[in-house]
């Protein structure tokens, strides 16, 4: 059995096996594969592309989703084990995991961190507690990395720039850019946007005011050894107009600083600094004719200029229809490849 919970557990060829398998279904849209099957979808966070993409595509290939939110349609659930369960939660996830394997062939799951400590959210541990107590294979639908989000992002990209396997992506520049948010955000697609990048070998930089915000250390040991796996490299810079020079791709993101996780008005004065980081006509014109993205939901013309999203060279639309493709695919091999 076969869980997809990160990336960084799946080789760059297991990965790629999924986007060509993206890549019939998506010619292929209605494919009876999982007549029979479902999946249950558990969602403690709001949702708009993953809920619709994966509800959407088993039907597609004739199964059926089942979504429940826990605390509102479903119990609240306990996820530490040992715990005296005085609290909030009726349900312990040891029974919810096992009860949902005996309905279902797979178990998806969207929890967000808390933003209290990040030392405890760090350690994903929702996720990795249905894992624990599953008996089907588990689907990570965002929590602190956010890996369905990479397969389309991947597939968008070998689409755009005319590529069919990680060779093609050698020696392209990847810039991964902080912008500014009013709020502080999850690092989620910033950690997976590094993972996948560094995963298929190109030459990443990540663009960010100053280093508070680095990413968990975690991510950095993470893109050192995909870069020794699959070659690439990987830098920091905080110089915006060296770091879009040359570019291929532009991928922009914001997400609060980990040293005042949880503690976010402390953060805004510093946040409230770096407006000028948006991605911008000027900027994009510094690179090789990029291709720019954002994993959506976005704030026009506070990330990304109406100008720059709106261009010809946007791929957030494909990028966001990919996600019914590639998570069809994963479907589809956690059941009968993996099982």
């Amino acid at each position: 059995m076969r869980h997809f919970i990160t990336t960084q557990d799946w080789t760059q060829a297991e990965l790629q096996g999924l986007l060509d398998d993206a890549r019939w279904l998506k010619r292929s849209r209605f494919e009876p594969q999982l007549a029979g099957r479902s999946i249950a979808l558990l969602f403690f966070n709001p949702s708009l592309r993953t809920r619709s993409s994966f509800e959407l595509g088993i039907k597609q290939m004739g199964g059926h989703a089942l979504v429940l939110e826990p605390g509102k349609g479903a119990w609240p659930i306990e996820f530490e084990d040992q715990v005296v369960m005085d609290q909030d939660a009726e349900e312990h996830i040891a029974e919810v995991a096992r009860v949902l394997s005996r309905y279902c062939d797979l178990i998806a799951v969207r929890a967000f961190p808390k933003f209290k400590d990040w030392s405890v959210d760090r350690q994903d541990k929702v996720i990795k507690q249905v894992a624990k107590y599953a008996e089907v294979p588990v689907i990570n639908l965002e929590t602190i990395t956010h890996p369905c989000q990479e397969l389309a992002h991947m597939l968008a990209l070998q689409e755009r720039l005319g590529v069919d396997s990680p060779e093609g992506l050698k020696g392209k520049k990847y810039l991964l850019t902080w912008t500014y948010h009013p709020k502080g955000l999850n690092t989620a697609v910033a950690n997976s946007s590094l993972q996948i990048a560094t995963k298929f070998g190109m030459d990443v930089t990540l663009l960010c005011p100053e280093p508070i915000y680095h990413l968990d250390e975690q991510y950095f040991a993470a893109a050192a050894d995909n870069i020794a796996n699959n070659g690439g490299s990987f830098n920091v810079s905080y110089d915006i107009d060296s770091a879009y020079a040359g570019a291929d791709v532009v991928y922009c993101k914001s997400w609060g600083a980990i040293p005042y996780f949880g503690n976010w008005d402390a953060e805004k004065p510093i946040r409230e600094q770096y407006k000028h980081f948006i991605v911008d006509e000027r900027k994009m014109a510094l690179t090789n004719g990029a291709v720019f993205s954002h994993c959506l939901p976005v704030r026009r013309n506070v990330k990304v200029t109406d100008g720059v999203i709106d261009s010809p060279n946007s791929m957030v639309i494909d990028e966001a229809e990919n996600r019914l493709h590639v998570q069809k695919a994963l479907m589809h091999q956690l059941l009968w490849k993996y099982r």
